[in-house]
Parts: C-alpha cells; sequence; structure tokens
C-alpha cells in the first residue's frame, strides 16, 4: 500500500507531520524517526517527534534528539495537541496501537492519515499508507527505502545517515542477526560513502556503559543467568531489588539476554524483569525456533521470529514458573531446531 505520487503530492505543501514509535524506544524507533524527520523537513514540513516514554542515555548523541517531545505527566496535553493538530502521523517501528501505551488513543481518535512504516509480524493498524516487510532488517532500513521510493536519496546527510545507521547496526547485532541481507549491507556501504562513520555510531552506542550498568551486567552472569541444557535455554530474572542494587536505569538491562543466546548449544534466551506494576519478558533464539509464537500465545506480546517480547500479570516467581512449566511443550521444537 505505497503510492509515490500520492505521498509525493503531499509533499508539495505545507503540513503538520509527527511522527511516533513504540514505548520504550530502541535506536530503531528513534533512528529511524529522526531520519524520517531531517528528511521531511528538507520539504519544509512542520515535522515534530513524539516518543510515549523517554529513551536511554546512551541514544542521547543522536543528531535532532533534543527535539523530541516526550510523553510525562507535564508534557500530555501537549502531545494530545501535537497530535490532535496534524495533518499526518507517522507510526515508526510498531503496528499495533498498544505499543503506544500513553498516546494510544491519542493517535486512534486523530483525524489524520495514518502512515505506518515497519517491521514487525502481525499488524493490525488499518494506515491509509503502509510500508510494512517483515524481510526488512529494521525500520531504518524501511526509511532508506521509503526516501530511495521517493526519489530523494540525495537527500541523506550525515546527521539523517547516523540516524539510519544506528538502526540497521543494532536491530541487525552489528550485522549478525538472520535478518542482515546483502542488501543491508549495501545501505550501509552507501551510508559509509556519504560520510557516516560507522567506527563512531558503534562506539557511541555499545563502548559508553556506566560503571553501574557493567557491575549488573557481571551481577547477571555470576548470580542470576539459569542454563537449562536439556531443553537447550538460558535466562535470567532480575527482581527490582536487583535492579535498584545497581541503580538501573532505562537501557541497562538492554542486549543482556544476547548473553545467554551467545552460549554453546543455546537456542532460547529469556530474561525476566520485575517491573513496579508488571513483569516483562525478552525473548531471542536462534535457527527455527519462534520466540514471536511463544510471546504471543503466552505472554501477550510478539515481535520477530527470533527477537520479541511481553508482559505478565503474574509475580516475577510465577512468571518464571510459568515460562519453566512451559519448555518440557517446546522441547521437542528446540531440540529440532537448527541453524
Amino acid at each position: 500500500m505505497f503510492d509515490t505520487q500520492k505521498i509525493r503530492k503531499f509533499l508539495q505543501t505545507p503540513h503538520k507531520i509527527t511522527i511516533t514509535m513504540h514505548h520504550n524506544p530502541d535506536a530503531d524507533a528513534l533512528g529511524s524517526s529522526l531520519a524520517l524527520g531531517h528528511y521531511l523537513k528538507k520539504f519544509g514540513q512542520e515535522v515534530t517527534l513524539v516518543s510515549p516514554s523517554a529513551y536511554p542515555d546512551f541514544l542521547a548523541w543522536m543528531p535532532g534528539i533534543e527535539e523530541v517531545v516526550v510523553l510525562d505527566d507535564t508534557t500530555l496535553s501537549r502531545c494530545s495537541k501535537i497530535i490532535g493538530d496534524s495533518d499526518i502521523v507517522f507510526c515508526l517501528d510498531f503496528s499495533t496501537y498498544n505499543r503506544l501505551k500513553g498516546l494510544e488513543d491519542c493517535v486512534k481518535s486523530c483525524s489524520a492519515h495514518i502512515f505506518v512504516i515497519d517491521h514487525h509480524l502481525n499488524p493490525e493498524i488499518k494506515a491509509d499508507f503502509q510500508l510494512w516487510s517483515t524481510e526488512a532488517s529494521s525500520t531504518a532500513e524501511l526509511v532508506y527505502q521509503f526516501i530511495d521510493l521517493m526519489g530523494d536519496l540525495d537527500k541523506i546527510d550525515i546527521p539523517t545517515g547516523e540516524c539510519m545507521y544506528a538502526g540497521i547496526v543494532t536491530d541487525t547485532s552489528s550485522f549478525k542477526h538472520p535478518n542482515t541481507t546483502p542488501n543491508v549491507h549495501r545501505i550501509a556501504a552507501k551510508l559509509m560513502e556519504l560520510g557516516v562513520n560507522a567506527n563512531r555510531v558503534q562506539r557511541l552506542i555499545y563502548d559508553n556503559n556506566s560503571p553501574s550498568r557493567m557491575r549488573l551486567l557481571g551481577y547477571s552472569l555470576l548470580e542470576k543467568l539459569v542454563i537449562l541444557p536439556e531443553y537447550r535455554t538460558a535466562y535470567f530474572t532480575l527482581s527490582q531489588a536487583d535492579l535498584q542494587k545497581f541503580e538501573n536505569k532505562l537501557g541497562d538491562t538492554e542486549g543482556l539476554v544476547n548473553y545467554a543466546l551467545s552460549i554453546q548449544g543455546i537456542f532460547l534466551a529469556a530474561i525476566i524483569i520485575e517491573k513496579t506494576d508488571q513483569v516483562k519478558l525478552s525473548f531471542r533464539s536462534i535457527g527455527d525456533f519462534s520466540v514471536n509464537e511463544l510471546a504471543a500465545q503466552h505472554f501477550l506480546g510478539g515481535g520477530h521470529k527470533n527477537a520479541a517480547g511481553g508482559s505478565s500479570s503474574l509475580d516475577l516467581k510465577g512468571t518464571e514458573e510459568q515460562f519453566l512449566q512451559l519448555l518440557p511443550h517446546y522441547k521437542k521444537s528446540l531440540w529440532e531446531a537448527s541453524l
């Protein structure tokens, strides 16, 4: 559902455009949104980025991020007005309204044209325009594709390219995941040819840890890692007390689940984290085993085949027990999974 001529016609006259992303935005959500914003502003559009929640400190370097309006108790009315006054709302890196949390009602009830750019499974939003592909490595890749389809690759400057590169490199785990296609490498190369410093972006994302985050990582690996070789599974559980002990900040547990998945012979990894109002789960897998189905069927979640998330209304112990009780049902699938 992509009409290049109709979209270009929109861009020929000034509009109020809002770009929003999912709750707890990661580098792909922020990077793709910022890149799209940079591009649209080149047409003289009035563009505002609105995030349903705060973003991790290690992404604060992204060009233009200081202009993102973050939803909180003091900005609710402002966010509602921004969305309500919009002619177009771009929804990036999500395709179900519940990922918007506090912004859900605002976007669902607005009269603006809705444009979804996303790569997650099972889209639910009825959009006026949609650029959606589960084959894409990231939403940032799709933003690049959007600009290419519009015939405007010459409008990608270094700030725009840095934002796209950040989204691509994180959602591919530095070009390691199966979603790393030849086209992904070609896009990355083109961005580098434009002047994007790949080493700088990678270091800003991955080599920007606080001492407390490193200590949380060490503690998690030493004390909280559970390995179940009979199920080809490894997982962490982290309580509120664990997080408080290490002065946890937003983003400090990002990527921790991948350490469990890196263990030899492990095909399913999970991290189960106690939040103030619920328990959150993050799943990763390799090969043929689909964590999207696991998350969707049992933990009110979803995502991608090899990366998904969910939640539970049970307490931390109850959620862990539920997860463990499910493993025997998936044992055959886990042992049949192959790279």
